[in-house]
């Protein structure tokens, strides 16, 4: 029997956060935040080059129950983990002894340069290790209470302090892709982000309407963002585009590529071409069609293969398998090297998927995967 991720919602997360926090703090939260993961729908591993990216925020999140002191103590508790709550400083957050998990939840709070105490607890039903930034999702969340924006240059500005928070604080080298979805995104549409300007534009992304659904394959094949694999992706795109005498490899052009440094030239290649994959996916979609979307989305999936190489068997199988039982496309999500691969279904090839997808992992030896049924779900809110 298949296993679907299902999502909490805002009363039920409120609930179960808001009964963690009182019953560690013995006091009622100021307020309760919710910040959700993410899919990248295209334009994977180019937010750190400057590209454009496509996501949408899912209808999971992560809940955090909120209160500021008086004093300059920070106490955390995280549901995964109830029984190792953490209490410290500010400055305490980013020691190199600090748990790895209270870097991510209030690193913000240490870029933000936030002068005084606060008792936080965290709750969520974003898979962990699945590729769909839950790592993002706290850092949003937490960040989200510290200082409430009031417009999108605040949200952008979080956006910001959290990359960094994820950068100097947790360690991995990730661009700015996640924090914006889970800060900028709206429902029912995906964000058209430039990571070169931070300028948006948001794209309707309705696949029920036309008879089509997302559906998130969770492969179960852990992977991690400061294993120094991601870092080395990242190196390597800052090399090319210091060889080329560019500030990004956002502004390389096919012709570049074909005169860098041999090892360089496949991972140019994909964000050349990636980039140009995300443009004409948002035409796509902006034309309703869905078929040279899912077409895109298994170019996109092949580059990240074979040029970027941060695919791995789980997610080929998953893509493979999809593609096989009636997707019109589908390609791995997220950082890579383990985590989530996405497919657009048409609705009645759903359950033929989901079956294809289980058999081919059943018998490659794989964990069995897990299913999220998706729509394009709502930003960072404040729901009580």
């Amino acid at each position: 029997m298949s296993v679907e991720i299902r999502a909490i919602s805002d009363i039920d997360g409120a609930k179960r956060v808001r009964e963690l926090f009182e019953t560690a703090f013995n006091a009622a939260p100021a307020s309760i935040w919710a910040a959700p993961g993410r899919v990248n729908l295209i334009g994977e591993h180019i937010d750190y080059s400057g590209g454009i990216c496509l996501p949408i925020a899912l209808e999971h999140c992560t809940f955090a129950a909120y209160k500021k002191r008086e004093d300059n103590r920070v106490r955390l508790i995280s549901a995964h983990d109830p029984d190792h709550p953490w209490e410290g400083t500010v400055e305490d957050i980013a020691k190199a002894e600090t748990p790895n998990w209270v870097k991510y939840a209030a690193g913000a709070a240490y870029v933000l340069g936030i002068k005084h105490g606060f008792d936080a607890a965290d709750d969520t039903c974003v898979p962990s290790g699945a590729g769909l930034s839950s790592s993002a999702a706290i850092e949003c969340a937490i960040g989200m209470a510290l200082v409430a924006p009031q417009d999108e240059a605040d949200r952008k500005a979080l956006a910001a302090a959290c990359v960094r928070a994820e950068n100097e604080v947790a360690g991995a080298a990730t661009g700015g892709l996640d924090q914006s979805a889970s800060l900028l995104c709206t429902a029912g549409n995906a964000l058209y982000l430039d990571c070169k300007t931070w300028q948006t534009q948001l794209i309707p992304f309705d696949l029920a309407a036309h008879g089509l659904e997302l559906l998130v394959i969770d492969t179960r094949a852990p992977h991690s963002l400061n294993d120094g694999q991601y870092a080395q992706r990242r190196a390597a795109c800052e090399a090319a585009s210091a060889e080329l005498g560019l500030p990004l490899l956002r502004d390389a052009s096919a012709a570049d590529v074909k005169r860098l440094s041999p090892e360089l030239q496949p991972f140019a290649k994909h964000v050349v071409a990636e980039i140009q994959r995300v443009k004409d996916t948002a035409k796509a979609l902006a034309a309703g069609d869905f078929v040279t979307v899912g077409k895109l989305f298994t170019a996109s999936h092949e580059s990240l293969r074979d040029d970027y190489k941060v695919s791995c068997p789980e997610l080929d199988t998953a893509v493979a398998a999809a593609i096989k039982a009636g997707a019109l496309g589908a390609r791995m999500t997220g950082g890579g090297f383990g985590g989530s691969a996405i497919a657009i279904i048409p609705i009645e090839a759903t359950a033929a998927v989901v079956a294809q997808v289980e058999s081919a992992f059943a018998a490659a030896g794989f964990n069995q995967p897990h299913f999220i049924h998706t729509t394009a779900g709502a930003g960072a809110r404040r729901i009580a």
